[in-house]
């Protein structure tokens, strides 16, 4: 059996989309709990992803916080993978002022992931990064603010690499600089730190990348696309998939049923559906693989863990066990096709 890529269940979905005008936030040792709990066949989730804001984490904790962190997750029999960094109080092409609360941000996302690798719980994974600016703002002076996101990136790309850390941003319609395919390629070329900043794919967002909403230019399959055409689907992921794979290092598997959806105070982004979802539009295992393997059919091997997303499900679908058995199962077959042994 594949033992590779290793498979990682996100905490963050007990966060995004909750809130006072929302549901309530799933903690952080309930998430731990459903992801150990769930087993398919004998196989487990190796791991969780982390959002590193609250409730779930105070990103200003000792050391010792860092530590109750790290033993919590292991106490669970699993280990930690890509962090989230809370960029959203300083948009990337905002203030001087915000632009350096976003650098902040980052480097001390950066140093607690240093220091859980020290520790030996975080083998692999990256700190995930976006615009935390909305594509209307965006809109207003594209090319002084995509110019103003490249800088504050370029400058987070610095501070990454003093503590051995690499960035991704994340691919969705709700950033501004990054709501087309084609926008995130020109903000993170104009970047031009190879090797320090590549692409989060989520597969259920780059979906709407497809269907051009909030850049109606940059759609790849015809207006009058119809979801029972697999054929021209697939003819336009090809060509997504081409054009992104080479930035990306992180991977989201994720299921969408072509729709878009917000919950709370998120924007609307491509709506997470559970992995058994009748209207999901994906073949999860088979278009994985589209961004697992090169246009020849070899694997690429480019991050060595895959995570669900599943932000925005309701809380009684959240704290089934069921819920994330299924979740585990899609990404077992994911691993089954698309995998390999270390």
């Amino acid at each position: 059996m594949n033992n590779y890529p290793k498979l990682h269940n996100a905490t963050w979905p007990g966060i995004v989309g909750k809130g006072p005008d929302s549901e309530p936030a799933i903690a952080l040792d309930t998430m731990l709990e459903m992801t150990a709990a769930a087993e398919v066949d004998g196989v487990k989730f190796d791991g969780v992803d982390l959002g590193l804001f609250d409730p779930h984490y105070d990103l200003d904790t000792s050391d010792d916080g860092v530590k109750r962190l790290a033993d919590k997750v292991s106490k669970y029999g699993l280990e930690i993978g890509s962090l989230v960094a809370p960029i959203w109080g300083g948009p990337a092409m905002g203030t001087a002022d915000e632009r350096k609360t976003f650098v902040e941000m980052v480097k001390k996302s950066c140093e607690i992931g240093q220091k859980l690798r020290n520790m030996g719980i975080r083998p692999n994974g990256i700190v995930r990064i976006d615009s935390a600016s909305s594509p209307e703002a965006w809109a207003k002076d594209p090319a002084g603010n995509t110019k103003l996101i490249a800088q504050t990136w370029r400058e987070a790309c610095d501070v990454a690499a003093d503590y051995g850390e690499r960035l991704a941003a994340e691919g969705e319609i709700c950033w501004g600089g990054m709501h087309s395919w084609k926008k995130v390629i020109e903000t993170m070329e104009m970047v031009d730190r190879p090797g320090l900043l590549g692409f989060q794919a989520d597969m259920s967002h780059t979906t709407l990348y497809l269907l051009g909403y909030n850049a109606p230019e940059d759609r790849v399959l015809p207006a009058d696309f119809q979801w029972g055409d697999r054929e021209t689907f697939l003819e336009g992921l090809k060509k997504l998939t081409a054009a992104l794979r080479p930035w990306t290092i992180d991977f989201h598997v994720a299921q969408n049923d072509g729709t878009v959806h917000g919950t709370g105070s998120h924007d609307k982004t491509g709506r997470h559906c559970l992995a058994t979802d009748p209207n999901g539009k994906l073949d999860i295992a088979h278009d994985a693989g589209l961004w697992l393997r090169d246009e020849s059919g070899a694997l690429t091997k480019a991050f060595k863990h895959i995570c669900w997303d599943g932000c925005m499900f309701a809380n009684e679908v959240m704290t089934k066990q069921q819920t994330w058995n299924d979740i585990l199962a899609a990404m077992i077959q994911v691993r089954k096709q698309h995998g390999w042994v270390e």
